[in-house]
């Protein structure tokens, strides 16, 4: 693969994570904001559990980033090697994951999973050579 092949198949895993992540924080932040669906299901039953989560408009826009990075993915695999594509997106949306949540969701990420990451990065370092 030459070098404008190889940069395009690193722009399309940067694009599968930023969606895949924006996806996960998007949803992760609506079910936060729809709230406990114990709660929810004991005042207004399973339908108002699912009617809760199908009237919140981030969780429609996470599971629109999430099919986008789908397609992306599925995209990516069509001229690029899954031994790479697959590995690299997945290890990296760990990544990014993680700082998004520190970051944005103010979740308190702990030693081990920074550890985490630094492993996943190590590994997607020799995942590209």
């Amino acid at each position: 693969m030459n070098l404008s092949g190889e940069a395009s198949v690193w722009s399309m895993i940067g694009v599968i994570v930023l969606l895949a992540t924006t996806g996960d924080v998007l949803i992760a932040g609506a079910m936060r904001q729809i709230g406990d669906f114990d709660v929810i299901r004991s005042h207004s039953g399973f339908k108002g559990a699912i009617l809760a989560v199908l009237r919140n408009a981030r969780f429609f826009f996470g599971v629109l980033c999430m099919a986008l990075s789908f397609f992306s993915l599925l995209f990516a695999l069509s001229w690029a090697d899954v031994s790479l594509v697959a590995p690299a997106s997945a290890a990296l949306t760990f990544v990014t994951n993680a700082f998004a949540a520190k970051w944005i969701l103010k979740e308190n990420v702990d030693g081990r999973r920074w550890i985490a990451a630094v492993c996943v990065c190590t590994g997607v370092f020799f995942l590209s050579r």
